[in-house]
């Protein structure tokens, strides 16, 4: 029990390891935070300051996503204890320790707590998600899409109830975390992939 629950503190503060931010202002002397969207994930770091440091922070939020469910897979045994390691790593990247619980919408780190533990339902999500990137050109609709198919897979995959209860919590905080862009696609003033913000 302690040990369960001093690990799962330990995935929240990994997964707070602000990447986007620590990247931009190491590599390109930027504070994403106060350019284009203001957010700290690929899609604005791309935006911002280019594909490279777009590319790595896209890595680094799925690896700090990846590395404690892989532990905890190793350690617990447990879906419960391997889902709240789960919840923990993803909730420290939307509401980070380390700015001030500002953090990103967390696709990326979302794909990478799945990664250990139902990879199956990512190669469905996936195509979907590049799917309508591809015909409309919204990454922010492509993510939201992809997030609200993801319990399903989870459930045809998993056939855990656990992990479907994860991955609806998932789910619901990445389309929550949308709604500015949600609002901006339905007034048609997001932008598209390629575009600056």
């Amino acid at each position: 029990m302690v040990k369960g629950v001093v690990f799962i503190l330990f995935a929240y503060i990994f997964g707070s390891i602000p990447t986007g931010v620590i990247l931009s202002r190491y590599w390109a002397k930027v504070d994403v935070t106060k350019r284009g969207s203001g957010n700290i994930g690929a899609t604005n770091v791309y935006r911002t300051v280019g594909k490279g440091l777009g590319a790595l922070t896209l890595l680094g939020d799925v690896i700090k996503g990846m590395i404690p469910v892989a532990v905890a897979v190793w350690l617990f045994k447990s879906q419960t204890w391997i889902s709240l390691t789960a919840l923990s790593a993803f909730m420290g990247h939307l509401y980070p320790v380390f700015l001030r619980f500002r953090g990103g919408k967390g696709v990326a780190t979302a794909v990478g707590v799945c990664i250990p533990i139902v990879p199956w339902a990512l190669f469905v999500a996936f195509p979907i998600f590049a799917g309508v990137v591809y015909k409309w050109g919204y990454v922010s609709l492509g993510s939201i899409v992809a997030a609200g198919s993801l319990p399903i897979w989870i459930a045809l995959f998993s056939y855990s109830e656990i992990y479907i209860v994860m991955s609806v919590i998932i789910a619901g905080l990445i389309i929550y975390k949308h709604q500015d862009n949600i609002r901006r696609l339905m007034k048609g003033e997001e932008d598209r992939i390629g575009k600056g913000e």
